[in-house]
């Protein structure tokens, strides 16, 4: 039997998620507990209507699904993954027009906790918009496949 490529089975996570589909998001790039997602600027996400800014709930939604990426594309090859925790301090306001990117990397695992630092990024790309650490639940195929055969 072939061995289970991470980077599909992040691609098939995030690609099944309704509401990263509402936000328009886009799978960049995914591999090796890394993942770049983006989302285009859309009117209907603005949180301030005077200035045209994206509201900070929709980067939120976009840095905590990279992080989910990330974790999920990692070579320990996670089966699941869920958010137990995820600060975000935002640095500044996104452009208006313009599309946020935001990287993500898993850092660190235990046996069912792994670690990730993201950063969101508009096409200025001079000064990070949002930063964010966060610590996901980590359920290993091994340990899923054990948890199966005891039913």
């Amino acid at each position: 039997m072939p061995a289970a490529d991470p980077a599909k089975i992040a691609r098939q996570f995030i690609e099944a998620i309704p509401f990263s589909k509402a936000l328009s998001m886009s799978l960049d790039e995914i591999g090796e507990g890394r993942a770049v997602i983006s989302m285009p600027y859309d009117a209907e996400l603005v949180g301030d209507p005077a200035t045209g800014v994206i509201h900070g709930g929709a980067v939120s939604a976009l840095m905590d699904t990279c992080s989910g990426a990330a974790v999920m594309s990692h070579p320990d090859m996670p089966v699941s993954t869920a958010t137990i925790d995820l600060r975000i301090d935002y640095m500044r306001a996104a452009t208006p027009g313009q599309r946020i990117r935001t990287e993500a990397s898993c850092y660190h695992v235990t046996r069912s906790v792994a670690f990730v630092r993201a950063t969101a990024w508009d096409e200025d790309a001079k000064r990070p918009v949002a930063s964010a650490t966060g610590a996901f639940t980590f359920q290993r195929a091994e340990k899923r496949a054990r948890t199966g055969a005891a039913s």
